[in-house]
């Protein structure tokens, strides 16, 4: 599989890292122990990528050549700080608006929940570390270029950002089925986190403790629920038209 945003070798993976490249994802093959994996391992950590060990014939499979047991992913885009994006949005003098996504792993989602975000005035798409879509080529195409044009914060704990955005004012909504309000009933006039979770396991019950409102998108079908990048769109127009007529 030839990818150009694929690195591989000891060396260059670790003076990738170390130079402060923006890292999706590291690929250690399975066995591997010592120096090397208690330094990814501690980079990890650090600078908050994810690594994952992988079978020796995986690893062949996305790097023929001689990849010493190690390969990472080079980010297409920079990830920002939500400690440093949220003071600048309220500088602005604009009512911050971010949209939180857990468990979404599928990058033709993240893609278009992306373009729908830049769309509506989301100003950061807020991802854990660990369990989601790396920005790869898919998910640029996918999102028609707009993931690269809207703030992507990766935060090691939703729960703990979640706590950050509610001590500063911002209200946090978790989309869950059922709850007892509907998106319609909701304000999302004022600054605003969204929760949305994947269609297959939905949000996590640590997170939805966290949240001040859990919400439901009404349906008629007897389809359990919809799609995360349809219920996204549709969660996101909706606080754009609630502000478009408060203005």
């Amino acid at each position: 599989m030839k990818n150009k945003n694929l690195i591989y070798g000891r060396h260059p993976v670790l003076d990738a890292i170390n130079s402060g490249k923006t890292i999706e994802k590291v690929f250690l093959m399975q066995g591997t122990t010592g120096p090397l994996e208690k330094e990814l391992r501690k980079l990890s950590q650090m600078h908050g990528f994810p690594m994952s060990m992988v079978p020796k014939e995986k690893l062949q499979r996305m790097v023929p050549q001689n990849h010493q047991g190690v390969a990472a992913q080079i980010g297409l885009i920079e990830y920002k700080r939500i400690e440093d994006v949220l003071p600048f949005v309220f500088e602005k003098g604009e009512m911050p608006l971010f949209l939180i996504l857990d468990g979404v792993t599928d990058v033709r989602n993240l893609g278009a929940i992306a373009r729908s975000a830049l769309l509506c005035g989301v100003h950061a798409i807020i991802v854990p570390s660990k369990g989601t879509a790396l920005v790869n080529a898919d998910a640029v195409k996918s999102s028609a270029g707009a993931i690269q044009n809207i703030d992507i914060c990766r935060v090691k704990s939703l729960v703990t950002t979640i706590r950050y955005l509610r001590d500063s004012g911002v209200q946090v909504f978790a989309s869950n089925i059922p709850s007892e309000k509907g998106l319609h009933e909701l304000d999302l006039t004022g600054p605003t986190a969204i929760v949305m979770g994947d269609e297959g396991e939905g949000v996590g019950n640590g997170i939805l403790k966290e949240v001040e409102q859990e919400f439901w998108i009404p349906q008629i079908g007897d389809t359990n629920s919809f799609n995360v990048s349809v219920a996204s769109g549709i969660v996101l127009y909706e606080s754009m038209r609630q502000r478009h007529l408060k203005s």
